[in-house]
């Protein structure tokens, strides 16, 4: 009795041992997360190289599982179901990242903070606070906008200029401080600084007597950055000698973490408070 071949459907699997509709679904996903979050078929065919039969097909099982919508305009958007998804996402990488912020605590003496980028904004997914009666506090879940924050500076700086232009004209730039860069052009040579030096810097840019210094996690599975936050009569020019070179290792051990799934030890840590 003949037996049909799965290597012509879409539930082939595909070279890397994958189901093929799976990859080409979360491609999808991640294609239109790249364009703003709604986008058309025939864009998604041109950048993906995949027939519109293929991408209709998939698209129809996405929209009936509701983590694509489509609009009146007959665009495609992200749809409702992947907060719930992305909300847990972040909180368990979080929680990933807690033995190593406590690590840049142990070593700085300053609160360490984990960040995303979501969308425009700029949001606080882990903190371990400093041992200091006088220390920093984010909390976690607050939103703040990328042009006045150290990680929202390392987050963007390998961004495309004119990227980062449409991100500002969006978002506005408000001024937290009399030191808060307002000026697209001066964000830009600010995102500069923090490719030459490798690190970035909030100078009292966010509240007045504060100062962060922040990176990006390399290779992360989603753009991230930690940082350390402390008063600025601490995190001097001379700490910051001291701390960029540890901020940039746990850093690096951070995506390896990730990357291999081995933070998954941090999870019986509490989330952050």
């Amino acid at each position: 009795m003949p037996t049909s071949s799965a290597s012509t459907t879409d539930s082939a699997r595909s070279a890397t041992g994958g189901v093929q509709s799976l990859e080409r679904a979360f491609d999808l996903l991640e294609r239109m997360a790249d364009a703003g979050g709604e986008v058309g078929l025939s864009e998604l065919s041109a950048s993906s190289g995949l027939p519109l039969p293929t991408i209709h097909r998939l698209m129809r099982t996405l929209v009936a599982c509701g983590y694509v919508r489509q609009q009146p305009n007959r665009r495609y958007a992200l749809g409702p179901r992947l907060i719930r998804l992305g909300e847990s996402a972040s909180r368990l990488l979080g929680t990933w990242a807690r033995p190593h912020l406590a690590r840049l605590v142990e070593e700085t003496g300053e609160t360490a903070n984990m960040a995303l980028l979501d969308g425009d904004e700029i949001v606080y997914v882990a903190q371990v606070p400093s041992k200091h009666s006088m220390r920093m506090f984010t909390e976690v879940g607050r939103r703040v906008l990328p042009h006045s924050t150290g990680v929202g500076k390392a987050l963007l700086a390998d961004f495309p200029a004119d990227e980062v232009r449409a991100l500002l004209g969006r978002t506005g730039m408000p001024a937290a401080t009399d030191k808060t860069i307002t000026t697209p052009d001066g964000f830009i040579a600010a995102l500069e600084d923090v490719r030459r030096q490798g690190y970035a810097i909030d100078d009292n840019e966010q509240e007045i007597g504060v100062r962060c210094l922040a990176v990006s996690v390399p290779d992360s599975p989603t753009a991230a950055a930690i940082s350390i936050s402390g008063p600025a009569g601490r995190v001097t020019e001379a700490a910051t000698d001291r701390i960029v070179p540890l901020l940039q290792q746990v850093a690096a051990e951070l995506s390896q973490a990730l990357l291999t799934s081995n933070g998954a030890n941090g999870s019986n840590g509490n989330p952050a408070a």
